[in-house]
């Protein structure tokens, strides 16, 4: 498959899983809607929404590790967490820039910058390597708060909690009636999303962070070769990291998102390609393919097991999704 076809793959599979999201979405909606006398009409939990709840995945690994077993309420969670990890050990930060709909949204926000302003600004280059740590530190935050400082009886509390049994809902919940600082930071991370590429991926996203520091192990990497190459630094303009591709034989960079990007748009052919040690070329069409089955395996593997659906019967949730203490 020729490379100058992978971006417009890419952003095909970017709107399948985003427009997939949206539909769980709108499920989940009308199930919380039913359970909370708003609805006459049953709808089913639809299982998967327990990829908006990161932090209590993370606590559940912590509880995994503690227990040797994965907890009955939120096991999806789990189950996407260790899929996505996976999918970056293997394939780079692809899950960011293939799968991601903060990454997808965030990528058409300065894709219209760019078409606004006829050009995307990035902060001086001392400025941008502080504002990168951020997301680092907001990494080391939760992992600090959640394998160090909490007790291993606090974590068990917390998995079997009321509270953590509807932290979808209460998600939910946030996105419906956000509050007023909630909307001024929403609407500034997006303002900035227009003109600075990526920027809540770049400098504020801890998920991102641990995916890009796996991915550094990733036996796929972007690679120049220097005898074919011409040295145009189209490469180096079209990668949404900055990343000076150019000047590098080999990408271990973990802000490298697995975009293609830089390999789509290079002019020569065999001098910018996905290689595995070795220099074995990995195409395109082969790499598209691997994303979708190793997320679509993860998943899969999580139900064959019996940790994908939750254990909360329908009956506890129509009691705490209308218990103001649990909700608020």
């Amino acid at each position: 498959m020729c490379n100058r076809f992978m971006q417009p793959l890419r952003v095909a599979v970017q709107w399948l899983f985003l427009c997939f999201i949206g539909y769980l979405g709108v499920e989940f909606y009308r199930f919380v809607l039913y359970c909370r006398g708003e609805s006459a009409v049953f709808i089913p939990r639809p299982d998967g929404v327990e990829g908006f709840l990161p932090i209590s995945a993370l606590v559940s690994l912590r509880g995994w590790l503690l227990t040797g077993e994965i907890n009955p309420l939120h096991p999806a969670g789990l189950v996407l967490f260790l899929t996505i990890i996976g999918l970056s050990l293997l394939l780079k930060r692809s899950f960011c820039s293939w799968i991601c709909p903060v990454g997808t949204l965030s990528e058409l926000c300065w894709k219209g910058g760019f078409n606004l302003f006829r050009r995307n600004f990035r902060p001086p280059p001392w400025l941008d390597n502080v504002l990168r740590g951020i997301k680092y530190l907001l990494l080391l935050l939760f992992f600090w708060s959640i394998f160090v400082l909490m007790a291993p009886g606090a974590v068990i509390s917390f998995i079997s909690s009321d509270y953590n049994k509807i932290a979808d809902i209460r998600m939910l919940d946030f996105f419906l009636h956000p509050s007023l600082f909630s909307l001024i930071i929403i609407g500034l991370l997006l303002l900035l999303s227009f003109p600075v590429k990526n920027f809540f991926c770049r400098f504020l996203c801890p998920y991102g962070a641990l995916l890009g520091l796996v991915s550094i192990f990733s036996p796929v990497k972007v690679t120049r070769d220097p005898q074919l190459c011409v040295s145009c630094g189209v490469c180096s303009q079209a990668c949404p990291s900055h990343l000076p591709v150019m000047v590098m034989e080999r990408i271990h960079s973990p802000e490298c998102i697995g975009c293609w990007r830089c390999i789509a748009h290079c002019p020569v052919h065999g001098a910018l390609e996905m290689k595995l040690p070795g220099k074995i070329v990995v195409p395109g069409l082969l790499f598209a393919l691997l994303v979708l089955l190793l997320f679509w395996g993860g998943t899969m593997a999580g139900k064959v097991t019996g940790h994908w659906q939750t254990a909360i019967p329908v009956s506890e949730y129509l009691l705490l999704s209308r218990d103001p203490s649990v909700r608020h």
